[in-house]
């Protein structure tokens, strides 16, 4: 029996890109590519195409933008496509039952964690900043709950210990690619060794948010470093400073632990204690963290010895 699958992709942020490029390149057929209409973008707020359906155009395979797919005329246009397969990736429609069984072997899903451990919109972030050592890849088969289907294949992937939220998505990028082909041989023989999840120790992974991104300097510093680490390169860690007298944003791009301690110290958490240009030292409760690139409102990122050629924080308390 032939391998040669046909397959609807549904994604749409650049992270879905790259199985579709494995897809398309492949054995197998993506009779057509599912996606998020159009959405206001840019400083002219025109609208922008998706790069799952930029991927999808370039290579001339039919693209389909409902709002929902919980209407009839939808869902009877995607059973007419006849698909063997879907493959979901970051696709943010919720697929209802009537879509899930469509295809003659269902839907599966690429989710950038080693399922249970992290389920929801947000893994790659919320697993830099738990301090998990290791993540991945699951390709799990789609049921109507929160990724909770059953596991068919993982990609597993250590951390890094200067591991950012920009460099794990693209490495979990690529394995979800790597994972998925792996996986389709025996998806397709119907043989895939299923694991049921065990939802005791599955965590939620939230949706990010701009307000969680602001640095609490009361806080371990290894838990701010994790966090400004997660949040590059989105929504990116900030605190705030004082400019002319007046509270100015600070994005933080980059930092390291320098020293830790356990004694108590008269020095205020968020006090900035030394600049040089390796980098600018600022307390924490435990001990002291360096930042190495950082952002000034309204203006580029930079590297800290870029910024303290005509700025300085020393004896500020950040907020």
């Amino acid at each position: 029996m032939s391998n040669h699958l046909r397959i609807i992709y549904a994604g749409t942020p650049f992270f879905s890109v790259a199985a579709l490029q494995a897809l398309i390149l492949s054995e197998h057929e993506v009779v057509a590519v599912y996606t998020q209409p159009d959405r206001p973008a840019g400083r002219g707020r025109g609208l922008m195409a998706s790069p799952v359906k930029e991927k999808a155009l370039e290579y001339g395979i039919p693209v389909f933008q409902p709002e929902t797919l919980k209407d009839e005329q939808a869902q009877d246009e995607l059973k007419a496509l006849n698909a063997d397969l879907m493959v979901v990736t970051a696709y943010g429609l919720l697929l209802p039952e009537a879509v899930l069984e469509a295809p003659r072997l269902g839907c599966i899903n690429i989710h950038a964690s080693l399922l249970p451990r992290w389920r929801g919109a947000a893994p790659i972030q919320r697993a830099i900043l738990a301090g998990d050592k290791k993540t991945g890849i699951s390709i799990m088969q789609m049921d109507e709950g929160l990724d909770t289907g059953d596991v068919l294949a993982v990609g597993e992937y250590e951390i890094a210990a200067d591991e950012t939220g920009a460099s794990l998505h693209d490495q979990l990028m690529l394995l979800g690619a790597k994972a998925l082909m792996l996986a389709l041989p025996a998806i397709a023989a119907q043989t895939s060794d299923q694991v049921k999840q065990d939802g005791a120790d599955a965590c939620y992974a939230s949706k990010l948010n701009k307000a969680e991104a602001k640095i609490n300097w009361l806080l371990p510093g290894e838990e701010i470093g994790r966090a400004i680490r997660a949040y590059n390169s989105w929504p990116v860690a900030y605190c705030f400073y004082e400019k002319n007298n007046k509270p100015s944003i600070l994005r933080l791009w980059r930092a390291e632990i320098i020293k830790k301690h356990t004694d108590a110290v008269a020095l205020l958490p968020g006090k900035v204690i030394a600049e040089t240009a390796a980098g600018i030292d600022i307390m924490t409760v435990d001990g002291v963290l360096r930042i190495t690139q950082l952002q000034a409102e309204g203006k580029r990122m930079m590297s800290a010895a870029d910024f303290l050629n005509a700025n300085s924080l020393l004896g500020q308390t950040l907020s």
